[in-house]
């Protein structure tokens, strides 16, 4: 075990993947009044949020709680009378809370090093003290590892007279006597969770419910305070880590910092200009500021209690942090605005989704991210209490008590000073703070925009002559400029594509590649969403800086002394003005990244080695802004790799402690694509000029390549759309702003040599090993002697790449039409022989490397007979076909599939685009069923209705998909035909969007949460998520067994079927062999094999690709692209186009006819693979497929590789098996425990409502209801749809509830059903609501006003189809978005209200937050506007805002009528007796698309024609309209 109880690195498990997510809740008494009371009060709140933790294989470890209070002075005299000394009075002490090692020699020498370090930095220890533990209650896991815990005193020196300056001496104490203690090797256990006079912290690797027992301290009467903070953790792991546990210092965090990487390295490289004078010589000895071996949350608070004792205030420090959006927003004061745009030249954000409650023992106080990604709800009593978590209703007080219900709002702020009794608002914190200084002033004289730089006395031309020259020493191709230049610079957009990849990896190409090709991208999933930067584009920003920083402590007017940069691709006048810049200070210098091509690598190196000398005295000699060209390429000078030459320097300059001081800049000919840009401002450049890109758009131009646009445009719109690019990868891993991306570094490599990564990527995780220097160096000299060896003609046109296309002289493809051919021929025919000759072209890959599975063997080993190996319908039942929705493939397709897997007893995939319930029943001669058993949950949520889930026999959370993994999908309106909209629940000719993330998924509890649903809408099914291998997947796996999915699978990056940008398709995600073999080694470190199946899928073709799957950890197998193959797809790549030649891609009623495909194809597909599964088997000795789980030991490496580029390649991690107990399974034994026997409904509604349920007889029910009663109707609603399809009359079943409602209450619920709560709910209300009723109302006996205070939760309604909803009060952030049905009444919303809606009404009887109606689609809005400003604070992208008329004013009054009667609204029925003034204040928010359809249906029905007939001519006449939005 390493130091934190964390593992070693093993294999391919690395412990700095591990991630953390919680609840976290404070209490405190506002006028600063001490109690006992409160720290029981606490624990309470931390047991009701026990579902939001963790445990692991244990179920008595959890992953961590604790609780932060005030110094207990009272009881510490107490303690500490018989001890041998005295404690002075109250804040004259630190108190510190030590964890030792349990052996007491060590523990001697820890105490005497602490009681040395104190005495050198002038303060005094008085004494010592056992804290008096419990631990018969913990687990063997948590007992393994508990420390010894005592706590220190030290008194305060008789000057010093300032309370921080006080804190600042305990600070350097603990930091300096962790270093010497710690990192010292003295105790391996030394850990100071508080050391401070006011704040004390009692934590550990507890579950909720043991901390007060375990801490006997805080069950003394004695023992006061006047708040607590708590927080439970969910790790992703189950290795046992005590100082992992929060609160921290300063800080409880529930979240995820995305920025993480980058963040900490720009803090190490700007600790060489820390100084101050608070610190004076002690600023050197606390470094590094930031303890690496810590979770994010400590990083956070590392770098957080920096700023504090630096002399910021909490909010301050905390503004600086986490900032708003701050740059397009619409209604923040001017002041606020320059205070976050200077802070922003200090540092960059540390961005992610997060809830942080904050507290130095005088104020407490709470932020959330500027996405509003975590819930945070609070109560203010009327005896000054606040009481402020994760959920709702965590304590029970009594509603006459409470004076107002409150939500933390995103980017918001809120802080209970105690000093002062109050609560103190955020716009007056941060007005206050941003008043403090004259920041705009600040920002006028020093910050430059490059708009305003003057401009250059000249700037490079364009030299067409050369150009075919360059392009090739640059490793251009004809496809390059077709494919990837052509849509960039004509319209602005990135290059799409379909079918996934099958081309080599770069390291196994026999091309040369171009070093970006090395590195993927990484992407969020579970543990942090992606963020929308189309539909959520406020919080989105490419706005860099560059040139030199100062101190961070030390804030000055010239601290924003840089330029700034609206994005960071140049142009060449813009590079021209920053290459002559001769404003103020600013001084740049031409350092050239060129080498002698005749020395190879040599040279190469020689020349990286003087551009690191030159960079280093330069920035000695003043210079600030460094621009690294490869301009002047000849026969006697090579380009360097543009991005290992800017990386190298990056990390050089880090190493040198000068990297701050200088911004970098790349002119280069080399970058052209989206992933090329991303890659250089992830490893550090803040600047790109991609000169040759331009120069080729003149040239396309000149050739008649490039039609319609002129250079200008051109360029103008290349720049467009490769920043609207890098935001939309920095969003895919939840970073909304280009500053935060910049050094980022989120990316891994594969296939380059750890030596070459340490030196040059320093940090990034590269696990197979593969090129070193010596092979990048020949790849770059390759392309160089293309252009200048004196054979190949100096004109020879370009090559033509092949990468998106197989070309006969292009890149090899898996999948060539040789390929395809005999595999078509195999399955055709039924012929077996023919079907080996398709798997030897696939398998053997001896001339041309394709895969890491390519490069194994398997061991030789004693056969056994065929008969002996378990049958072959056995293995077919572990086959399933991939996840294609119907909407991107045709109906026959779709149907040919599920057939085929019904027929072998496997299981087809709905996909996202739900399923026509005829095909449940449907049946034919042969018995077949066209019921997919795999039903699909995605974030479109299309068609997720109670009987789609119940007809299921698998429900399968698609978190990513292998194609475009931490993005959404978009069917265009064109391809919307009237029997696509009838599954998706949404209008003909209207597109369809599925958002990037889950909306109800933002965190690990999150997902636990949506598994609970879906458990719950139907017990029989199995749940399983699907992730997309990256680094760190195995991590995330252990997460999702933690949070009792039933499987997990881990889909490769090469696969998907549906339309994708190329740069998601080539650039993200990694091959399944490693995501699948690390997710194995790391559930079988966890101990958690057993209790999760293993499935992975992505271009699987072969018997012996499946064998390879099964011995790298995966019991389940999908298949996608060959079975369509086998259908007739013949990979033409036009999925996205509509135009499938072949029918198999198409909803064109015209090319479905060309649709050849028969079930029985597919099914022969299926057989030969379990066929081929079978003699493999046979041949290796094993008799069931489980006993070849995992086992590694079966598989080597293949010998004597002698490629030029593959020889390096490492697979002993892949290879790696963990050393653990025969005790660990390797595969699915158990059986999750879902916990559903504890919920309301089996114990208690089933039984109550037996009559509605067997004879639809009516059922009325009254009982109370807590926040730990979650998803409540659900499986009732299930009972009720197995019997009733269609639901039951309106309220058959009428539930009443008293309290406040757990998360997802009513979720799935089907008509007949009718639940009422008065109280209050928390997230998730009506999720996927499915003809149901609920009305959500505040207590009787509260005094608040309703339409003032919150009531539920975000996230509601989200893909709910049909129903109704009623509350009476306001409702949090992202209210009915993916809302196709429902009619609903709120009296206000947060943030992104109806984001995404296809269908239904909804009507705020109050203000809406920002961003409303963003990719609005269908149904409507009407919306109160009484102060008239509402069209400020609405996305009018997709809709026009209207008045209400006649015929609407009807429709709306009748729900606010229902409403008002229902919940006794006092604002519905005050807005009805003014009915006639009120109406003109609504405002109906329109989408355009859904109205222009509308208009079309009507005008086919005032024709004469009716139901179908009727919508298919609206959709033929809407198609030809040329003013849709929807495109396609």
């Amino acid at each position: 075990m390493s130091k934190f109880g964390l593992p070693e690195k093993q294999g391919l498990y690395d412990p700095s993947n591990e991630h953390d997510a919680c609840g976290v809740g404070f209490i405190c008494q506002m006028k600063g009044k001490r109690a006992h009371e409160i720290i029981g009060q606490a624990l309470t709140v931390l047991v009701n949020m026990d579902h939001r933790g963790a445990c692991g294989c244990e179920t008595n470890t959890g992953d961590g709680a604790g609780i932060l209070i005030q110094v207990p002075h009272k009881f510490l005299q107490k303690a500490t009378a018989s001890l041998g000394f005295t404690l002075p009075e109250a804040g004259r002490y630190g108190l510190g809370m030590a964890y030792l090692s349990p052996n007491p020699h060590v523990r001697k020498a820890s105490e005497a090093l602490f009681e040395q370090v104190a005495a050198e930095i002038g303060l005094s220890v008085l004494g010592w003290r056992d804290v008096p533990t419990d631990n018969s209650s913990l687990g063997k896991t948590a007992l393994a590892s508990e420390p010894f815990m005592r706590q220190v005193f030290v008194d305060r020196p008789a000057d010093c007279t300032d309370d921080l300056a006080f804190e600042r001496q305990l600070f350097i104490l603990r930091k300096i006597s962790y270093f010497r203690i710690r990192n010292g090797k003295i105790d391996d256990h030394w850990y100071c969770s508080s050391l401070s006079a006011r704040t004390a912290i009692y934590k550990g690797m507890l579950m909720p419910e043991q901390v007060g027992k375990y801490f006997l301290d805080l069950q003394d009467p004695d023992m006061d305070t006047a708040l607590a903070l708590v927080h439970s953790r969910f790790s992703t792991n189950t290795f046992p880590s005590w100082e992992r546990a929060h609160p921290f210092r300063y800080i409880a965090h529930n979240g995820e910092i995305n920025t993480l990487r980058g963040n900490v390295n720009w803090m190490n490289a700007r600790q060489p200009l820390l100084e101050s004078p608070l610190f004076g010589d002690a600023i050197k000895k606390i470094q590094p500021i930031v303890n690496e071996d810590g979770s994010d949350s400590a990083k956070f608070d590392n770098v957080f209690e920096l700023l504090v004792m630096g002399g910021r205030s909490l909010p301050h420090a905390m503004m600086m942090m986490i900032p708003e959006p701050w740059s397009g927003h619409e209604s923040m004061s001017d002041e606020k605005k320059a205070f976050y745009q200077f802070h922003s030249c200090l540092m960059e954000p540390w961005d992610g989704p997060a809830s942080v409650a904050f507290t130095d023992g005088t104020m407490i106080g709470a932020t959330l991210d500027r996405n509003g990604l975590r819930p945070s709800r609070y109560y203010v009593t009327k005896d000054d209490y606040v009481i402020m978590a994760s959920e709702a209703g965590v304590l029970p007080i009594p509603p006459e008590n409470i004076a107002s219900k409150g939500r933390l709002q995103p980017g918001r702020m809120f802080l209970v000073d105690m000093t002062e009794g109050r609560i103190v608002a955020d716009e007056e914190i941060k007005q206050r703070i941003a008043s403090e200084q004259p920041y705009r002033q600040w920002l006028d004289e020093n910050l430059i925009k490059l708009a305003d730089v003057q401009a250059a006395p000249a700037v490079p031309k364009t030299d067409l002559a050369t150009i075919t020259q360059r392009q090739h020493a640059f490793g251009y191709t004809f496809e390059d400029q077709r494919k990837i230049l052509l849509p960039m610079a004509k319209d602005g957009v990135e290059a799409t594509g379909a079918m996934g990849t099958d081309i080599p990896l770069a390291v196994l190409s026999n091309k040369s590649k171009l070093l970006y090709d090395y590195f993927k991208q990484l992407f969020a999933q579970v543990t942090n969403p992606p963020i929308d930067c189309i539909r959520e584009e406020i919080v989105t920003s490419s706005v860099t800086t560059i040139g030199p920083e100062r101190n961070l402590l030390d804030p000055q007017p010239e601290s924003a002394y840089l330029i700034e940069l609206q994005t960071p691709i140049l142009s060449n006048e813009e590079l021209a003005k920053l290459k002559h810049v001769a404003q103020g200070e600013f001084r740049s210098v031409t350092l050239p990244i060129l080498f002698d091509p005749a020395k190879g690598t040599k040279g190469l190196e020689q020349a990286f080695d003087e551009l690191c000398r030159q960079a280093s005295l330069q920035i000695d000699a003043g210079m600030n802004i460094l621009i690294l060209s490869d301009r002047g390429v000849d026969d006697n000078h090579a380009a360097m790799p543009a991005l290992l030459a800017v990386s190298g320097l990056h990390h050089f300059l880090i190493r040198e402690g000068k990297r701050t001081k200088v911004g970098l800049v790349l002119e280069s000919g080399e970058p052209r694509e989206v992933h090329h840009f991303c890659t250089l401002v992830g490893y550090g450049c803040a600047a790109i000029n991609p000169y040759l890109a331009f120069e080729t758009l003149e040239e396309m131009i000149a050739q008649g390549l490039l039609v319609g646009v002129d250079h200008y445009t051109a360029c103008k719109n290349f720049i467009k759309s490769a920043t609207k690019g890098i935001v939309k990868v920095a969003s895919k891993i939840g970073i909304s702003t280009i500053q935060s991306y910049l050094g980022a570094q989120i990316f891994e490599c594969v296939g380059l040599q750890q030596k070459v990564v340490d030196r040059f990527f320093t940090g990034t995780a590269t696990r197979i090993e593969g090129s070193d220097l010596e092979a990048i160096t020949t790849e770059a000299l390759e392309r160089h002697q293309r252009a200048y060896s004196e054979q190949s003609g100096r004109t020879e046109p370009l090559e033509v790449g092949g990468d998106y296309q197989w070309r006969s002289e292009g890149e090899a493809h898996l999948f060539s039409p040789q390929v395809i051919h005999s595999l078509q021929s195999a399955v055709r025919s039924g012929n077996y022989k023919t079907f080996k000759t398709y798997s030897s072209l696939v398998n053997e890959q001896d001339k041309q490397r394709f895969t890491l599975r390519g490069m194994l063997d398997f061991k030789t080993r004693t056969p056994i007979p065929i008969e002996e190996v378990e049958s072959e319908e056995a293995i077919l039942k572990r086959f399933k076909s991939g996840a294609m929705s119907y909407g991107s493939i045709s109906g026959e397709a779709h149907e040919a599939l599920a057939i085929a897997m019904n027929r072998v007893g496997g299981k087809s995939n709905t996909g996202e685009g739900g399923e026509d319930p005829e095909r449940y029943t449907w049946t034919n001669e042969k018995g077949d069923s066209k019921n997919s058993a795999i039903k699909q949950v995605a974030s479109g949520r299309f068609g997720v209705t109670s009987l789609y889930l119940t007809q299921a026999r698998e429900l399968q959370i698609k978190l990513a998909q292998g194609a475009k993994p931490g993005e959404g999908g978009q069917l265009p309106g064109g391809k919307v035909y009237p029997w696509i909209a009838k599954t998706r629940h949404s209008t003909p000719g209207v597109g369809l969007i599925s958002p990037p993330p889950h909306h109800d998924i933002y965190s690990i509890e999150d997902l636990a949460e949506l598994i609970h649903d879906l458990k719950n809408a139907n017990r029989a099914a199995r749940v399983s998520v699907k992730l997309v291998s990256e680094v760190g997947v195995g991590t995330i796996a252990a997460g999702v067994a933690k949070a009792h999915a039933d499987v997990v699978l881990i889909s490769g990056f090469d696969g998907g079927t549906g339309a994708s940008p190329q740069t998601s398709i080539k650039h993200a995600g990694l091959p399944w062999e490693l995501g699948l073999a690390e997710t194995h080694q790391t559930l079988v470190l966890n101990n958690l094999r057993s209790r999760i199946a293993v499935e992975t899928d992505g271009q699987l073709k072969t018997g012996r690709d499946v064998v390879i799957a099964a011995l790298l950890g995966a019991e389940e197998f999908g298949f996608a692209t060959a079975p369509l193959v086998s259908l007739g797809c013949i990979m033409m790549r036009v999925c996205h186009l509509n135009t499938c030649p072949v029918g198999v891609a198409t909803q064109d009623p015209e090319l479905r006819k060309k649709f050849t495909g028969d079930p029985e194809h597919a099914v022969n597909f299926m057989k030969f693979i379990a066929q081929e599964v079978r003699e493999i088997m046979a041949e290796l000795g094993f008799r069931k497929l489980t006993d070849m789980v995992g086992r590694t030991d079966v598989l080597e490496p293949k010998k004597a590789v002698d490629h030029w580029k593959a020889k390096g390649i490492d697979l002993s991690k892949i290879l790696y098996s963990p050393n653990v107990g025969p005790e660990v399974g390797r595969y699915c034994t158990e059986t999750q425990d879902h916990g559903l026997e504890k919920s309301l409904d089996l114990t208690t509604l089933l039984d109550l409502c037996k009559p509605a349920i067997e004879n639809g007889e009516k059922v009325s029910i009254k009982l109370p209801i807590k926040n730990t009663d979650r998803v409540v109707g659900t499986i009732l609603g299930n009972e009720i749809t197995k019997r009733h399809w269609n639901g039951l009359p309106d309220d058959t079943v009428q539930m009443h509830f008293r309290g406040s409602a757990g998360q997802s209450i009513g979720a799935f619920i089907p008509k007949g059903i009718t639940i009422e709560v008065e109280g209050d709910a928390n997230d998730y209300v009506g999720k996927g609501l499915s003809g149901g009723r609920i009305a959500i109302y505040p207590d009787a006996k509260a005094t608040f006003a309703a339409e003032d205070n919150i009531i539920i939760g975000n996230v509601a309604l989200y893909g709910a189809t049909s129903g109704e909803l009623f509350v009476r009060g306001v409702a949090g952030e992202r209210f009915a978005v993916r809302n196709s049905g429902v009619h609903a009444v709120v009296e206000g919303i947060g943030d992104h209200g109806c984001e995404y809606m296809t269908g239904g009404k909804v009507v705020v009887l109050g203000t809406t937050g920002r961003n409303f109606a963003a990719g609005m689609s269908g149904g409507v809005a009407y919306i109160y506007d009484e102060k008239g400003d509402f069209a400020t604070r609405c996305n009018k992208a997709m809709v026009d805002l209207e008045t209400v008329d006649e015929d609407d004013a009807e429709v709306l009054r009748a729900l606010i009528q229902k409403h008002a009667d229902i919940t006794l609204s006092k604002k519905a029925n005050a807005i009805l007796a003014d009915w006639k003034n009120a109406v003109a204040k609504f405002v109906r928010v329109m989408p355009r698309d859904y109205k222009r359809v509308l208009q079309a249906i009507a005008k086919a029905e005032a024709d004469g024609l009716s139901g179908d007939d009727a919508l298919n001519a609206a959709f033929e006449a809407n198609a030809k309209d040329v003013a849709r939005l929807g495109g396609g």
